[in-house]
């Protein structure tokens, strides 16, 4: 890579990173996409390099608007990341989709864990999934773009006091969507979501890479 695609600098002005263009014609269409919503969007603060990312994901600038950010979570989920806090996801997608360049953090999926718990009870397997987690949650960064009852259930764990360092939160759909946004955006925990039935992959994914991305050192 040459030395104007480095990793290094910021994202604004004239240097831009994104750790998954690796070609020359991905970082172009990455930069000229991301130059457009700077654009729209506005460029003066963490929070909009993450409505800027999420824009661009689903091709829709409303969405910024979006966009909800409780407890500071940029700082939050950089100092996750530094610490090399683990990171869960909801489903397999939302996994391959984080990247694992530019950070030590380890990438586990929730669909791993309480595969006994969601047969016996018939709940879901990512809330099983995240209840077997349990204390293993506690500083870590929960990353959940598809399953609202696994936000809910991370709220519920929330109450009991385990308390992860960061939640992306972004489900989408028509059944406890918007509602499990709504409780996490009550809790005491740093968060990023976006209001209303939309989200999904796309939303959780390019939050948490940019997040990863203003990480670097």
């Amino acid at each position: 890579m040459s030395e104007e695609l480095s990793p290094q600098g910021d994202i604004t002005g004239n240097t831009y990173i994104d750790l998954g263009a690796d070609t020359r014609e991905g970082y172009s269409i990455a930069s000229r996409s991301r130059k457009l919503a700077r654009e729209a969007i506005g460029d003066n603060t963490p929070e909009d390099r993450i409505r800027q990312r999420c824009s661009v994901a689903v091709g829709d600038f409303t969405m910024a608007d979006l966009m909800r950010f409780e407890h500071d979570p940029v700082s939050a989920g950089v100092a996750a990341i530094r610490s090399g806090a683990p990171i869960y996801t909801d489903i397999r997608m939302v996994q391959v989709g984080i990247l694992k360049k530019g950070h030590s953090c380890r990438v586990e999926c929730a669909l791993d864990y309480g595969a006994d718990l969601a047969r016996r009870s018939g709940i879901t397997r990512t809330s099983a999934g995240f209840i077997a987690l349990g204390e293993k949650l506690a500083g870590s960064i929960v990353v959940i773009g598809n399953a609202p009852s696994a936000l809910l259930s991370v709220c519920r764990l929330i109450e009991e006091g385990i308390v992860p360092g960061l939640i992306i939160g972004t489900p989408v759909g028509f059944v406890n969507a918007a509602e499990s946004k709504e409780l996490l955006r009550t809790m005491p925990v740093p968060s990023v979501s976006n209001i209303g039935t939309r989200g999904g992959t796309p939303i959780a994914v390019a939050s948490i890479n940019e997040i990863i991305t203003i990480s670097l050192p």
